[in-house]
């Protein structure tokens, strides 16, 4: 284009040049001159202009570059923003032991003091660091049988498990597992009653019983409890016939996890399976062990009170803590008892409380 502009801009310079030596009067020669300088200003710019206007289309067009945008928030779960922050540690050379007392009549005792307990750690006794009986908030998980045998029951189990629910704190957290030939996790943490309303109408019993599996699942759970409390309430009418885990693998679980167990038992006066006859023992042993306890009941219309009354329970325990005198990291199992020296004038009284823990093993 330089070229070009070059070419047309030659003539005019050249008549520019001729008017100025032509020989005409001075003024003529003066606007001669003058509209020469005129045309040769004219395509100057007529050239000049249109020049950068027009655009090549071979040209590469490089567009101003943009501010750059401040970087988006990770999305996703928020457990996986902070991944590499140092984990919390939590003390457990303190060990905590819920415990129920009750009257020969079944009855909850109240308004116990620290100095009527009793703890023996491998039969030493302990310094009660920690004593309390106030109503603290509680995680919970409920077991729920699903199985076929429980059609005639359905109704009023349902019924028995939101009667528990009505005794909760209002910052008690619950989960629901319900099983038949497998189990699943029917409703997650919610402090919603109405939630587990919903998600039980829909159910339908069916198929087999898969408790042990069902109480693996529930035990598995609970790790994401937010609270110390944590409690599992198990509702069935028979033993095991469709498990992967095995009796003593769920013993074991069990006594390893720090999860009080309550189980509503709904059994046959003359069962007919060998699982049948199995399962009052099961739930009762695993029960005994984390200091909960299991309330067989062979009329379903007591399903709600009993339920009424576990959630009362655990609203009226006394909480025992205490440092062992000679803590151990050899992860054997050591065993609790506690006594009672209650006051005078009180008949016998019962004290329900785990029988022991599996000490750390680093």
């Amino acid at each position: 284009m330089g070229s070009r502009n070059c070419m047309v801009h030659v003539p005019v310079a050249a008549w520019i040049l001729q008017v100025s030596r032509a020989g005409v009067s001075a003024p003529s020669r003066f606007r001669l001159t003058l509209l020469g300088w005129m045309m040769l200003l004219a395509v100057i710019v007529g050239f000049a202009v249109p020049g950068l206007a027009q655009v090549d289309s071979n040209e590469v067009h490089v567009q101003p570059r943009e501010a750059p945008k401040p970087p988006t928030p990770p999305q996703g779960d928020p457990a996986d923003v902070n991944t590499h922050t140092r984990p919390m540690r939590v003390d457990v050379n303190i060990v905590l032991v819920p415990v129920t007392v009750t009257d020969p009549d079944n009855r909850l005792v109240t308004g116990l003091e620290k100095e009527n307990f009793e703890v023996l750690d491998q039969n030493i006794p302990q310094q009660i660091r920690h004593f309390s009986s106030e109503d603290a908030p509680v995680s919970i998980g409920v077991i729920f049988d699903m199985s076929g045998s429980m059609s005639n029951k359905i109704d009023k189990s349902r019924e028995a498990i939101v009667e528990f629910f009505k005794t909760a704190n209002p910052d008690d957290e619950f989960f629901v597992v319900a099983f038949n030939d497998k189990p699943e996790v029917l409703q997650d943490f919610t402090n919603r009653i109405e939630d587990i309303q919903e998600k039980l109408t829909i159910l339908q019993p069916k198929d087999r019983t898969s408790l042990l599996d069902a109480i693996y699942l529930g035990m598995n759970k609970m790790r994401q409890a937010k609270y110390e409390r944590k409690a599992l309430l198990i509702i069935s009418d028979g033993g095991d016939n469709h498990s992967r885990y095995t009796e003593n693998e769920i013993k074991s679980m069990v006594r390893e996890a720090d999860v009080q167990i309550y189980a509503i038992g709904i059994y046959d006066l003359a069962p007919t399976t060998t699982e049948e006859m199995a399962g009052p023992a099961l739930l009762g042993e695993i029960s005994d062990w984390t200091g909960g306890r299991m309330f067989p009941i062979d009329n379903v219309n007591e399903l709600a009170d009993v339920a009424t009354k576990i959630g009362v329970e655990l609203r009226n325990q006394y909480v025992l803590g205490y440092r062992p005198s000679k803590p151990a990291k050899d992860g054997k199992w050591r065993k609790i008892k506690v006594r009672l020296n209650p006051p005078k004038g009180l008949p016998p009284l019962h004290v329900f409380a785990k029988t022991g823990y599996y000490a750390p093993s680093e």
